[in-house]
Parts: structure tokens; sequence; C-alpha cells
């Protein structure tokens, strides 16, 4: 075996061989082939490793944004998580170049000219500026005490939406009725063991809080599950509800840090489902209140909000690991039917305004390849790291640009026009199909699509679906509801792959045998997800195949045998495993959603009539309208 000549350092930072006699040729021969490999992985790491960091960033990021905890396998508070470069907007960390922004094009550093945006935007709030606190609302507030609950009454029943089914089918019947027992099963343990707390610990008994809600417990599954109760017809479950947002729900004492996002989609949407649904002046109140609590957090250089707001002091920022400082696509692009719906109720201008800003930012800033990407920066509007995906962090941007088109009777011709031209550029680019045949839609990075699909992607089957019924051209409408059934039909291959019938949280496209399964033990929790299930249910409305509700009804039998405990649902650890541990953490959007969809799956489709009503991103039910509001409207 020949072996190396010795060496020894010198006075620098090379090294030189320790006999003052040359190589010999054999030795010589060795060195250069030692070099040569050297180049090689020098020279692939200058290609490879910024991929691979980007790839160990977004993992990261990834587990951050859902909240998952790798060794206790629950959501854990972003607050204990490592928060790096956490900045207030009015404290920037930016360089005069915008520097510290990351970003995949040439163009990186250029600031995005806002001034005619900004500009307009002063001109449409002469009577209500932005920048001071908005109008107080006319309608009657309810103090935290319940006592002016008499001044809002109730409702007659006569303003309530319709809910009942006349479906005589014993079947459907039956099964409606077993998600209905479940949903009893969850809320009644809540009640028992975590009222007012934001989510139940089934199997310790106690409260659970995730970070997304702070440090206050704000009654997150009250909120959240409230119209599911009343679109069930539990009546006397969802009068406890309405009382305690009545009586007790308020953020005034909530010194913390939340979510917008979260906030805005399970608080605000859900109050504005309950009015929605039931006319009852309290719910539109308290919608007011919350939605004015996140405000502030819009007052950035472009009107794009930061991830974070202050409930008390109304100071916010990103998340520190988001690139660059960067906002998320996928929140700040997931408040427009909420906040639009706000405006046409209320009157106030003001939100709608906040909406109609962040898209005028959407529409000016350059999309290299026609895509959106995950990370902008709301200071200066250029992208952060070059990453898109239609899982976390991107997904219900896409789907509220469809749901604003649909929601105003197809009267946002922006939001269709913008949702059109992504979506052919999301079909050129990432929806991609297997070696097996199964169709997904992967994250594309850098020119790249990776063979995996996300849970949280599985929505994509349901928009896909629900814009062909909007389509008039009957090639693309058959197009697109192709799309979505194949999508759809992947996540449910996702599902009966296990050994619980319920899928991962992510699945790979590695090879035929191991398709759309979980490569690594991260990716095979299941944490009570509802977008399977919700493109099912688009599915079923759409086609009225009755394989969606089969297949409903085999998520419906696998939750209950898998995930129910004696004192309420948890979420898995290993779908993987035949008896999977639980994470003993019941969300509040598996009341909120998950019941939800299977429920609607098994009732008329005159119940929640899709012709009638968009469900926001926590499948809150809102109106689609026909006076659409306008932010420039007098």
């Amino acid at each position: 075996m020949a072996q190396l000549p010795l060496y020894h350092s010198g006075g620098g930072k090379f090294q030189y061989p320790a006999s003052k006699k040359g190589f010999s040729f054999r030795d010589r021969h060795l060195l250069l082939v030692i070099l040569a490999v050297f180049a090689v992985i020098c020279i692939g790491s200058l290609y490879y490793a910024p991929e691979v960091m980007e790839q160990v960033s977004f993992d990261m990021t990834y587990r951050k944004f859902i909240g998952w905890d790798e060794e206790d396998g629950v959501l854990i508070n972003p607050d204990n998580a490592v928060m790096d470069d956490q900045v207030s907007p009015s404290k920037s960390s930016l360089d005069d170049n915008g520097g510290d922004v990351e970003t995949g094009n040439d163009n990186q550093n250029k600031v995005v000219e806002f001034e005619d945006v900004q500009n307009d935007d002063v001109r449409r709030n002469a009577a209500h500026p932005v920048e001071e606190d908005p109008p107080v609302n006319d309608e009657p507030v309810v103090d935290n005490d319940g006592s002016k609950e008499s001044v809002v009454e109730q409702p007659d029943s006569k303003d309530y939406v319709n809910v009942e089914n006349s479906d005589s089918d014993p079947t459907v019947t039956q099964r409606r009725e077993k998600v209905k027992e479940m949903m009893l099963h969850a809320w009644n343990n809540y009640v028992k063991f975590a009222w007012g707390q934001n989510e139940l610990r089934p199997i310790s008994r106690g409260g659970h809080s995730a970070g997304i809600f702070g440090q206050s417990a704000v009654g997150a599954t009250i909120v959240d599950a409230a119209d599911t109760l009343f679109i069930m017809g539990l009546h006397e479950e969802y009068k406890r509800a309405r009382d305690w947002i009545a009586d007790s729900f308020s953020f005034d004492a909530a010194a913390t840090d939340v979510s917008v996002f979260e906030i805005n989609i399970r608080f605000v949407g859900g109050l504005l489902s309950l009015y929605a649904l039931t006319k009852d002046q309290v719910f539109k109140a308290k919608a007011v209140h919350v939605a004015d609590k996140l405000l502030p957090a819009f007052n950035t250089p472009t009107g794009v909000p930061n991830a974070i707001i202050n409930l008390r002091t109304g100071s916010s920022h990103n998340w520190g690991w988001a690139s660059g400082g960067c906002s998320i696509l996928a929140e700040f692009g997931t408040l427009h039917l909420e906040f639009q719906y706000l405006t046409h109720i209320t009157g106030n201008l003001i939100y709608m305004q906040k909406v109609k800003r962040i898209r005028d930012v959407l529409k000016q800033v350059d999309k290299p390849d026609g895509l959106y990407g995950n990370y902008l920066n709301p200071r200066t509007g250029t992208w952060g790291m070059r990453h898109v995906s239609l899982g976390a962090l991107g997904d219900s941007f896409y789907e509220y640009l469809l749901k604003s088109w649909v929601g105003t009777s197809e009267k946002d011709t922006e939001a269709k026009e913008m949702y059109f031209e992504t979506v052919k550029a999301i079909e050129r680019t990432m929806i991609k199909k297997s070696a097996s045949g199964l169709v997904y839609v992967g994250n594309y990075r850098s020119g790249r699509v990776e063979p995996k699909m996300e849970h949280l992607a599985c929505f994509s089957g349901g928009m896909f679906a629900l814009s062909s019924l909007h389509i008039p051209d009957q090639e693309e409408k058959e197009h697109s509801l192709k799309i979505g059934a194949d999508l759809t039909n992947t996540c449910h291959e996702s599902y009966i792959r296990t050994a619980t019938h319920i899928g991962p949280e992510s699945f790979s496209f590695s090879s035929v045998s191991n398709d759309a399964m979980a490569l690594t033990g991260g990716n095979r929790v299941y944490i009570m997800r509802p977008e399977t299930v919700e493109s099912y249910f688009v599915l079923w409305r759409a086609t009225h195949d009755k394989k969606y509700r089969e297949w409903a009804w085999d998520a419906v039998q696998a939750i209950d045998k898998h995930c129910r405990v004696d004192n309420g649902f948890s979420g898995l650890r290993d779908v993987y495993s035949d008896n999977p541990a639980k994470d003993d953490v019941q969300q509040s959007f598996f009341l909120a959603e998950t019941l939800k969809y299977l429920y609607l799956i098994f009732c008329d489709d005159s119940v929640i009539s899709l012709d009638q009503w968009v469900f926001n991103t926590e499948a809150h039910p809102l109106p689609i309208l026909t006076d659409v509001p306008h932010a420039d409207k007098r």
C-alpha cells in the first residue's frame, strides 16, 4: 500500500513536504488524483451548496411555520424557538440598497417604486387616513362583563340560514350522524377540560395553546368551532358558544404577540361566518373588535403587513426564521375575503383599502416564470428566497385569488386574471406525474421541482375543481376538473397506503414502490389536517361521483379508530404504525374544518351551497356578494 510523504506546517496556511527531495513519480500521480477529486468537490459545492442550504433553511422554516416539535410531536410556541433578526418595521436593518434581502434574480436589491400606490391610497383614505385609528363602528358593542348584552338582541330564528337536510338515504344519514357524534365528542370534552382555553389536550385533560395565539387564553376552539355547531344543528352547544363570545371574548386584556394570519382566518373569519349565518349583531361587533387590533401590522412602507403583532402595543415584526425579514405569501395573501366582507357589512372602507393595497403591490412586483415567491419584503417590495409552493407558506394565497373572484359573483376580474395567469405557470412548472402515473404538485426551487407533495397542498384538488364550476369554456372546464380530480386521487393514495388509512404530513415520489409515501419520520405525522377531505367535499359537489363520499367515509372511520381517545381526538406521530402514538393535541381546526367538511359531504347540496357561499381557508363560509365593495367607493 503506497504511503503519502509526511507533511509539516509552515508559517502560512499551506503545508509542504517534510522531505527536501522532490516527490516520486507515483507520489506525484497520487497527489494529482487527490487534488483533482478535491477540485471537483469544490466546484460541485459551488453549484449545489446554495440549494442544500436553501433546503435546510426551508425545512426549518416549514417546521416552525407549522409549529412542529420533532421531539415531543406537538405544536410548539414560536416564542420559544430560535428567532433570528426580529426587528420592528420602524427600525429597518436594511442598508441603503436593501442588502439584507435574499432574492433569486439579478434585480434582488432593486426597491420597487410604490409612490403611485401610496399617493392613490392617501387620496382614497382622505376621509379615514390609514395612520389614524379607524372610525368607531356604530354597531352596539357588548361589554366584556355582559352588562350590555340586552343592547344586542339575538335575531329571530327566521333570520338564520337554513341548514336542514332532506336526504332520505339511510346510509348517508347514518354517516352524517356519525360525524356529528364525533363533533360532540370533541366539543364536549373541550368544554369539560379546557373551556376558555385555546385548544384541548385530550390525554392530559387540560388546555393547550400554540404560539400563534400568544400567551393568552382566548377561546380559539370556541370561536373556530361555533359555525360548525350551528351548521350541524347542535343548538344547545351553539348557544353556549354564542353566549361565551358575547360575554367573555375580548382581546383587550391580551398583552401578547399573535399571528396576524391565524387570528384573521380563525377569529375574524369565524365571527364573520357566524354573523352571515345568523345575522346576530354581536358577531359583527366582535369581528370588528378583532380586525381593528390587526390594523397596525399594515403600517409598513409597502402596506404588506408584518406577520406578528402585539395586541396591546400594536408593534409588529416578521418571523425571525423568514428569509431576509420577509412577510409570508400565504399570510399576507390570505386576508382579502374577510376584510372585503368587513367593509361590505360595516361600510368602513379601511378594511378593503388595506387588502387592495397588498394586491397593488403584488401586481407591480416582477414574477419570474410567472410565479409568486413565498417571501416578500414589506419594506422594499422585493422577493426573498426564491421558493414557490402550493403547500406551506404559499397555499391559501392562490385559494384566495380564486375565491375573491367567485365570492364577488365573478365581478372581481382583477383576481380572476391573477389567478388564471399564475395557475398556467403552476401547470407548466410545478405539476408533475410520477413514474407510477400519480399527478402531484411539488415545491419549485431555483428552476427545479421537488418530487414531493405536502398534505397542505392537497387543498389544490378542490381549488381546481371549484374553478371548473366558473369556467365557461367546456374544454377548459374539463381540463381544470381533471387536474383537480388527479391531484385529489394522489392525496387519497397517500391515505390508503398507510396502515391507518390517514395521510402523512408530506409524501414523496422517489420510486414506483414508494410513490405517495413519507420517507422520513418527521413527515409521517398527522396533525388532524383537513385539506384532503376538503378536496373530497368540493369534488363531490362538482361531480356527484360517489367515490368521493366513499373516500370520505373511509377517512371518518380511520380518524375515529386511530385519533379518538376517551376525552377527545388527538393527532398521530406515525400514520404507518398499526398502533400509532398520540401527540395529545386536539387542534381547533379539526372542529372548524376537518369535521365540517366531512359532515357537509353527507349533506344536501343546498346546505352551504357553493352557489351562495365561499369558504375561507379555515372553512368558515362567507356569502357570495352581489354588491361588491370598492376601496375608493364613496
